[in-house]
């Protein structure tokens, strides 16, 4: 079994810099990619920012140059750090992780997910 627990959402100014964390815990072998996306109201599902195993990160181009997406594999965390964050911003943000287990095989896991409100 594998469980995911989301971090760091919440109620911010535009301008600001929340950080977002992702944590998995159970029956872990190896995390390949991770990824962070964020779905607001009335609007599909979308990617912001994924990195692989080997480091590699993208970014959706709405979000590039102010977040930054990184990984911790001793702690089975990803992290989003958000800059300069503005109103388009405001979403509730999953993280998604491409697990190996080493009970259940390889699958994909879902955040419960974490609601970001931008506003003054």
């Amino acid at each position: 079994q594998v469980h995911l627990v989301e971090s760091g959402g919440g109620l911010v100014q535009p301008g600001g810099s929340p950080r977002l964390s992702c944590a998995a815990s159970g029956s872990i072998f190896s995390i390949y990619t991770m990824g962070w996306y964020r779905q607001a109201p009335g609007k599909q599902r979308e990617l912001v920012a994924s990195i692989t195993y080997g480091g590699t990160a993208n970014y959706a181009d709405s979000v590039k140059g102010r977040f930054t997406i990184s990984r911790d594999d001793a702690k089975n965390t990803v992290y989003l750090q958000m800059n300069s964050l503005k109103p388009e911003d405001a979403a509730v943000y999953y993280c998604n992780l491409d697990i190996a287990t080493w009970s259940s095989g390889r699958g994909d896991y879902w955040g419960q997910g974490t609601q970001v409100t931008v506003s003054s």
